[in-house]
């Protein structure tokens, strides 16, 4: 058994751990040339993230699903590079809007430069994307604006903010779905379209991917509480700090909203709680507080049985593939997402 990836992904079968291992190395040397600039400062910029290391999950799920045709297909690689290379152009606009200071344990673009260099850097890897992705045909062009619309439709909604009426809950999944799993939903079908796969195979694993991108974020969401190292990525309590409502403060809310709703007095606890997520968190003091009182109240677990779910879901949705060590390492996956947030 070798473990492959950031997630503890467990293979037995020493071709796919071949396969696997080789295409995410190309995918390493693809990224560094994707990146590389005739102008030596844009070449920095683009490679500050590339360099800071990530899980390179999207990537992994484009290898895998090309094993279910032909796994050394020409267009598998440049798909992955493409899928990873869109998500790191989102997460130099993603510093700016949130104004972060730290991505992947370095200062983020923003901080390091100014906004202005990291939004014209997120730029500069979309267009090193499209023209890659121009040369896998107009099928992959046509997938690849679908999803961006998605992405580009979720983070507007995320910035507008829920509408009066509408369900904060539902609201924030609706937001999930286009920021994060449309992404990796492309991933798992990039890998199969490249492989020449058939157009069962690519739907299912389309499917598959919707759900384990829920899962991947709604894991995050618990990581940013529950965690006490850096198993996220990103300092727990950064969520919180950004003023970010995540799903289990969401639930913590509802939950204070239908106590004053049906006429009882919420806790102490539960008051104190949204006093804290309602002010000001760049205080230490504050957000450990915040952390502790999150860290024991029943919405964390609701996050994590959500979590649970959209994992159960992802694994259910494979069950039309045919058994082989592929289906058992996507399998694999479900439940190491899941461990993430145990």
């Amino acid at each position: 058994m070798t473990v492959v990836g950031p997630f503890g992904l467990s293979v037995w079968d020493e071709a796919l751990e071949a396969d696997v291992q080789a295409g995410l190395a190309a995918v390493e040397e693809g990224l560094l040339e994707a990146t590389k600039s005739d102008v030596p400062f844009i070449t920095e910029a683009a490679r500050h993230l590339v360099t800071a290391g990530g899980k390179r999950f999207r990537p992994l799920l484009v290898m895998l699903g090309a094993q279910f045709g032909d796994p050394h297909a020409p267009g598998v690689v440049p798909a992955a590079v493409v899928v990873e290379l869109t998500h790191l152009a989102t997460l130099y606009h993603d510093d700016v809007m949130d104004e972060a200071e730290v991505r992947r344990g370095v200062p983020s673009a923003n901080s390091r430069w100014n906004n202005s260099v990291a939004v014209l850097t997120g730029d500069f890897l979309f267009s090193r994307a499209s023209h890659m992705l121009a040369d896998l045909g107009p099928e992959a062009v046509r997938v690849q604006a679908e999803s961006f619309e998605r992405l580009v439709t979720g983070q507007i909604m995320e910035t507008v903010g829920v509408a009066d009426g509408r369900d904060p809950i539902e609201h924030y999944l609706e937001v999930l779905a286009g920021k994060t799993s449309s992404l990796i939903s492309v991933s798992c079908r990039f890998g199969a379209m490249m492989a020449g796969a058939d157009e069962s195979v690519i739907s299912t694993l389309t499917q598959y991917g919707e759900r384990i991108g829920m899962a991947f974020q709604l894991a995050d969401d618990v990581l940013d509480i529950a965690s006490d190292s850096h198993e996220s990525g990103k300092t727990p309590g950064t969520d919180l700090r950004e003023g970010i409502a995540t799903l289990p403060v969401l639930y913590v809310r509802g939950q204070v909203a239908r106590t004053v709703q049906e006429g009882g007095t919420p806790s102490a606890a539960d008051r104190r709680l949204c006093d804290l997520l309602d002010g000001d968190l760049s205080d230490d003091a504050r957000l450990a507080e915040a952390l502790t009182l999150l860290r024991g109240h029943p919405a964390l677990e609701l996050a994590r049985r959500d979590t649970v779910r959209y994992a159960d879901e992802a694994r259910a949705a494979l069950s039309p593939l045919p058994d082989c060590t592929a289906k058992l390492a996507l399998a694999g996956l479900c439940d190491a997402v899941v461990h993430r947030a145990g």
